[in-house]
């Protein structure tokens, strides 16, 4: 069985995500997406948030599993068995860092490939940031993040807002 694991915070996930997904499903007999726990950013979401917003954004895709991990992503490809990590690139500005990741984790696993996926030209100037961005100034994300990504959105600004003001 061919699997991929395509890796990320995913603080939410997007349509772009779920893009590069739908595509990484004609290559791979399943895709695991793959949650890092540490992740050194600043998240909106919780955790555990952001497992279940990518479950429910995947549910609609039998072959695709959410999964989350800890530690060296190598280590978690290894024991899911997989061959490859899947990555989405927006532009040429992605590609030196995905690069340097790319060949560091060739360097720590020499049997796990790295595929490359361009973004689909609608949602190549899309990252899970912007989308933050947008959102806690009140502007529209409609059609750039799953349904219930663009609901957990509002509810978490609105929260965030509640807070500030008290």
């Amino acid at each position: 069985m061919r699997i991929g694991v395509y890796p990320g915070t995913f603080d939410p996930i997007t349509n772009g995500h779920v893009d590069i997904l739908e595509r990484a499903i004609c290559l791979f007999d399943e895709v695991i997406v793959a949650i890092a726990k540490d992740n050194y950013k600043n998240n909106l979401f919780s955790f555990e948030e952001r497992i279940e917003l990518a479950k429910e954004a995947c549910k609609a895709f039998p072959c695709i599993r959410v999964e989350a991990f800890e530690g060296l992503l190598v280590d978690f490809v290894k024991t899911q068995k997989a061959r490859a990590i899947i990555r989405g690139l927006r532009a040429v500005s992605d590609f030196e860092y995905e690069f340097q990741l790319a060949m560091m984790n060739k360097r720590l696993e020499s049997g796990i490939e790295t595929i490359f996926l361009m973004a689909a030209s609608k949602y190549s100037f899309l990252s899970s940031s912007i989308i933050k961005q947008v959102a806690v100034l009140d502007g529209a994300v409609t059609g750039l993040v799953p349904i219930q990504v663009e609901e957990a959105l509002k509810l978490k600004v609105l929260a965030e807002k509640n807070v500030k003001e008290e």
